[in-house]
C-alpha cells in the first residue's frame, strides 16, 4: 500500500517537530549556560535510572551496589547520545519521506547515509539534497558537541571531588556533621582542638556549594557521577559540612564562626534547593519554619553525646539548642534527602532513607594509636 502525499506531508511535519525537538534538548543541554528544562532528557534519565532500580535492589550489599551504580552516570551520557541521534535520525527520515521514489525505505537510507556521513545514497532533487546536507550537519555537530562537552564534566567532577577527599580526612566516611567537629576540636589527640580551622572550612565549602549549584544543574549528569571510593559521596559530604555549621550555631553561639557559619549554610541549602529542582522534585525556595524535621531529638542527643565525649566546648543545653538547630535544618534537610535517596548516597547518618532501605552507617573511626616516645 502506499500512503498518499498528504499522509506523507504529514509525516514530513513531524519529522520537522522531530529534529527541532533534538536541537532544541542538544542545544539546552550542551551550549545554554544554565539549567534548561529538556523533556527528552529528562525521560532519558529517568529510563536509565528505572533500568538500574531492579538490577541494584538485587545487589547483596552497599558496596556491591556502589559498583554497579558507578556505571550510571557513563550510561546516562551514552543513552543521551544515542536517543539525540535517533530521534534526529527518525526525523530526517520523515523530512525525507514525500520526495522518496521508492517509499519509506529509501528515505531512512537517505536519512542515515547523510546522518552518519557514510555517502552511499545520494538522492535527487533539490529539496532532498538540502535535507540531507542538513542531516549531515545535525549528525557532526551532536557528535562533536558530546565529545567537547566530557572533558567541561570531569573538570566539574575532579574540582568537585577535591574537597570531598579533603572532608573525608578531616572528618571521616561516611561523613557525619558532628564527627566533624569531634574530630576538629581532638586533632588527633593532638590535645590541641583545632575548632579555629572551621571558618577557612566554610568558607571553602560556601564557595564549593557555589560551583556545584552552578555546574550541576547546568550539566544534571553530573550528580550521579559518584566519588572514587564507595563510602564517600558529595551529597552526605555537604550534608556533613551544613549539619555542623548548624550543631556549632546552636550548642556553642559564642564560640562559633557566625558569619562563615551562616554564609556556608547558605550557599550549601541553596545549592541542595537547586539540584533538587532540577531533577524534579518540589521543593520551595523557601522552607515553611513551622515544618519541623524528620530528624528526631534522639539522635540529636546522641551526636551531642559524641561531641561531649571529645571535651568539644558546649555552651548550651541540648533542650536549648534544639529548637536553633531545627530551624537551620529545616531549611536544606527535604531537599537533601530527597537528592540523596535519587542517587543512592552511601547511608550516613543524618542523611535520610533510601530506596533499598539500607541501614544508616557510622563514621569509621581508626583505632586508638600508639603515642609516640
Amino acid at each position: 500500500m502506499v500512503m498518499p502525499l498528504a499522509g506523507r506531508i504529514v509525516a514530513a511535519v513531524i519529522g520537522g517537530l522531530l529534529v527541532l525537538t533534538c536541537v532544541s534538548s542538544v542545544t539546552g543541554t550542551l551550549i545554554v549556560s544554565r539549567s534548561v528544562r529538556s523533556r527528552l532528557t529528562r525521560w532519558v534519565d529517568r529510563a536509565v535510572d528505572w533500568a538500574y532500580r531492579p538490577v541494584v535492589a538485587r545487589a547483596a550489599d552497599f558496596r556491591r551496589r556502589d559498583r554497579i551504580l558507578a556505571t550510571q552516570a557513563a550510561a546516562i551520557l551514552l543513552a543521551q547520545l544515542a536517543t539525540w541521534l535517533l530521534v534526529a535520525y527518525v526525523g530526517f527520515a520523515l523530512l525525507l519521506w514525500p520526495f522518496a521514489a521508492r517509499g519509506v525505505v529509501s528515505a531512512f537510507t537517505d536519512a542515515g547515509s547523510s546522518m552518519f556521513t557514510l555517502g552511499f545514497a545520494v538522492p535527487a532533487g533539490a529539496a532532498p539534497a538540502v535535507i540531507v546536507f542538513l542531516a549531515a550537519a545535525v549528525g557532526l555537530v551532536i557528535l562533536t558537541l558530546q565529545i567537547a562537552y566530557l572533558p567541561t564534566l570531569y573538570g566539574a567532577f575532579n574540582r568537585r571531588e577535591t574537597e570531598v577527599a579533603l572532608l573525608n580526612a578531616r572528618a571521616g566516611v561516611p561523613s557525619w556533621g558532628p564527627e566533624l567537629l569531634a574530630r576538629t576540636h581532638y586533632a588527633l589527640g593532638s590535645g590541641v582542638s583545632t575548632l579555629d580551622t572551621m571558618p577557612d572550612v566554610y568558607a571553602q565549602w560556601e564557595r564549593w556549594a557555589a560551583d556545584v549549584t552552578e555546574s550541576h544543574t547546568t550539566y544534571l549528569p553530573l550528580v550521579r557521577f559518584r566519588s572514587p571510593t564507595p563510602l564517600s559521596s558529595w551529597v552526605t559530604a555537604l550534608l556533613a559540612v551544613l549539619d555542623s555549621a548548624a550543631l556549632f550555631l546552636a550548642l556553642s553561639p559564642k564560640a562559633a564562626p557566625v558569619v562563615p557559619a551562616r554564609l556556608c549554610l547558605r550557599s550549601g541549602f541553596i545549592c541542595f534547593n537547586r539540584i533538587a529542582r532540577a531533577m524534579g522534585f518540589d521543593v520551595p525556595d523557601e522552607a515553611d519554619p513551622d515544618a519541623g524535621i524528620s530528624l528526631t531529638y534522639a539522635e540529636f542527643l546522641d551526636a551531642v553525646a559524641r561531641m561531649r565525649e571529645v571535651g568539644f566546648p558546649v555552651e548550651r543545653t541540648p533542650e536549648e539548642a534544639w529548637p536553633e538547630f531545627v530551624g537551620w535544618r529545616v531549611n536544606y534537610e527535604r531537599a537533601a534527602y530527597a537528592v540523596a535517596a535519587a542517587v543512592y548516597a552511601v547511608p550516613a547518618r543524618w542523611s535520610g532513607p533510601r530506596p533499598d532501605g539500607e541501614t544508616h552507617m557510622a563514621p569509621i573511626r581508626p583505632a586508638r594509636g600508639r603515642p609516640p616516645k
